[in-house]
């Protein structure tokens, strides 16, 4: 695909080129382009609960100011890169959901992943006694934890931004033993868990996982003391999580891994009897904002679920969350998809960039969008890239984007945030990720700025818009 400058600017630095200056009178938003250098301020004007019986932490993207500093990447990933390891992605969830059964705190910051090469989510979270800072992806598409942990060299572990964590300097760090109630609790299908001897001659629990892109992480099955909030003194005691001791792949530079699937591994289901199972997160449109990763839900009545939308929610296999998809609009006007389209359900994941849509719900959003997008150029689909529908906005001071809308079952409609959760790179943020009727995939793209509320035991999700 042709870059420009600006294209370039918006996916590579998250700064968003693209600045709301008007509202969306008849389904359209008014955005000013701009080449200015990215801001280096990071603001964090988040609107993050009190709520003492939820732990909130910030998230932020992981090349961005918000992040903490890091020396300059090296091997920041082409976007085609990116986009390739997205798309392999999509297709395991996919592979891994389809045919399956469906069965019915504290505040963390979160930022975009900017400053460790990545256009997904990070938190940083402190690991051991005493707690050493860690850079975690989050992760609502797999379950278990895991962080790179010495002795570890460039030949068994990826570079990434901090100093690799080492186990032997914690107080609290215990190793899983082979033969153990928790090693045999590890699903073989799913970690291809087994043993392995230390350098001591003990046997210990090990841990493997391969992700959808091929990459792997092995080593040891551990327990730790999690700290989520250093201010609040907010921790997880015993959190069973790997220590990984060899990684293949091509991985960003973050250090690990937060598993928030719904399966007994995750740091959602171990913290369940203190923060019920629920979880929320804002992923903040750009990077020099700051979101914010919450355990636990808002407790009932009052105004503390003011502002949101709920849809039911299921769970696959234990570790998705999906919710059903009954309409797109466009520019204010509802798209004429047949609801068969939607009948498997969306899977909604922080993990994935772009959305996966049925292939006729595609092609519907794709013509209204190109349709009303008639005044800029459309540049050529580049066979390297899956996005199809992307623009050449040089030359124009001002842009105008038409809003699209998202409606759940329940009659629960939301409004992308314009240009952040519709746009990436100057393309539309959608491809055709799956035949109709089968589950497709909501991307993070689509899901920044709002609060998403994933409750598990009331069975829903919730959606509040313009919350970082």
């Amino acid at each position: 695909m042709a870059s420009s400058p600006l294209l370039l600017c918006a996916l590579l630095l998250c700064s968003y080129c693209l600045i709301a200056l008007g509202g969306n009178e008849h389904g359209f938003v008014v955005v000013q382009t701009s080449t200015s250098s990215p801001s280096n301020a990071c603001y964090r004007s988040v609107s993050v609960t009190s709520d003492p019986s939820r732990a909130s932490m910030p998230l932020m993207y992981r090349h961005g100011p918000c992040a903490p500093a890091s020396a300059a990447a090296t091997n920041r990933p082409s976007p085609a890169e990116m986009l390739r390891r997205d798309r392999a992605r999509r297709n395991h969830i996919l592979r891994k959901a389809s045919g399956r059964r469906i069965t019915l705190g504290v505040s963390i910051p979160t930022s975009l992943g900017a400053f460790v090469d990545s256009l997904q989510y990070v938190v940083t979270l402190g690991f051991g006694t005493p707690a050493v800072p860690q850079v975690l992806l989050i992760d609502t598409g797999s379950d278990l934890s895991w962080v790179q942990c010495q002795p570890c060299n460039s030949s068994t572990c990826y570079p990434q931004k901090d100093p690799v964590f080492d186990p032997s300097a914690s107080s609290t760090y215990a190793p899983v033993p082979c033969g153990s109630e928790a090693c045999r609790d590890l699903d073989p299908d799913s970690y291809a868990n087994g043993c392995t001897n230390s350098s001591s001659g003990a046997s210990l629990c090990q841990y493997g996982i391969q992700y959808g892109n091929g990459d792997t992480t092995v080593g040891v099955y551990s327990t730790e003391t999690l700290t989520l909030s250093p201010e609040a003194a907010t921790v997880v005691n015993n959190f069973s999580f790997g220590c990984g001791l060899v990684q293949k792949g091509v991985f960003d530079l973050f250090d690990g891994l937060l598993g928030l699937g719904g399966a007994p591994e995750s740091l959602v289901s171990q913290t369940t009897g203190t923060y019920g199972g629920a979880f929320s997160y804002c992923l903040p449109a750009g990077n020099s904002t700051a979101g914010f990763l919450a355990l636990g839900a808002p407790a009932t009545g009052g105004n503390n679920t003011a502002g949101f939308q709920f849809t039911p929610l299921q769970v696959v296999e234990t570790t998705f969350y999906l919710v059903k998809l009954t309409g797109i609009s466009v520019g204010g006007k509802q798209l004429d998809i047949e609801p068969t389209v939607f009948a498997g359900g969306m899977i909604i994941d922080s993990g994935t960039i772009v959305t996966g849509l049925p292939e006729t719900a595609y092609s519907a959003l794709r013509t209204a969008f190109r349709s009303a997008m008639s005044a800029y150029p459309l540049l050529p689909p580049n066979d390297d890239e899956d996005l199809d529908t992307c623009y050449d906005f040089t030359g124009n001071t001002n842009v105008t984007v038409p809003t699209v809308a998202l409606t759940f079952e329940g009659g629960v409609t939301i409004d992308l945030d314009v240009p952040s959760g519709v746009l990436l790179d100057g393309c539309l943020a959608f491809v055709a990720g799956a035949s109709d009727g089968d589950t497709g995939i909501i991307g993070n793209v689509n899901q920044r700025t709002f609060e998403v509320l994933y409750d598990s035991a009331r069975g829903h999700v919730g959606f509040r818009a313009g919350a970082c």
